[in-house]
């Protein structure tokens, strides 16, 4: 019996090969114990521009969970350039605030094997936690990388 539900739960498991961007707001606990408001109006605003630029590199947001944001691309290349343009985009936006106040989203793009289930890709937020911990130790908006490296939004003329 065991047997047939590991063959009945294994049949509906898809996988497929996905690159996966992966964000979230430096400093989003201490921006929300300052100011809530302001951050979530700050957020909101942030997340609209995020949300286009995704649909406009032919991505798709599939997972959100406070200041975090997981979204999947059929291509590296896409990824990477959404990634840049967000950053572009919002450094404009956060230029407009006093330092203290900017919302500085941190960014990990992943290209890796992803188990899907409906919607949600299940394997996507493997090692994300890891990936942006080691992103954690700067405030600054940073483009990171699964394997440790990261690079300043500014190496790539943002």
């Amino acid at each position: 019996m065991p047997d047939d539900l590991n063959n009945a739960s294994t049949q509906f498991l898809e996988r497929k090969l996905s690159t996966i961007l992966s964000a979230d707001v430096a400093g989003f606990s201490r921006l929300m114990g300052e100011d809530e408001e302001e951050t979530l109006r700050t957020f909101r605003g942030h997340k609209q521009v995020f949300e286009s630029l995704v649909a406009m590199h032919r991505g798709r947001i599939f997972n959100t969970a406070g200041d975090a944001i997981l979204a999947e691309f059929a291509s590296a290349v896409e990824a990477v350039r959404c990634a840049t343009d967000i950053q572009a985009a919002l450094r404009t936006r956060n230029d407009q605030l006093p330092p203290a106040r900017q919302v500085r989203f941190r960014i990990g793009i992943n290209l890796g094997d992803v188990m899907v289930h409906g919607q949600d890709g299940s394997g996507a937020k493997t090692g994300w936690r890891a990936m942006m911990k080691r992103c954690n130790g700067s405030s600054r908006s940073r483009i990171c990388s699964k394997d440790g490296t990261s690079t300043d939004r500014s190496s790539f003329g943002a």
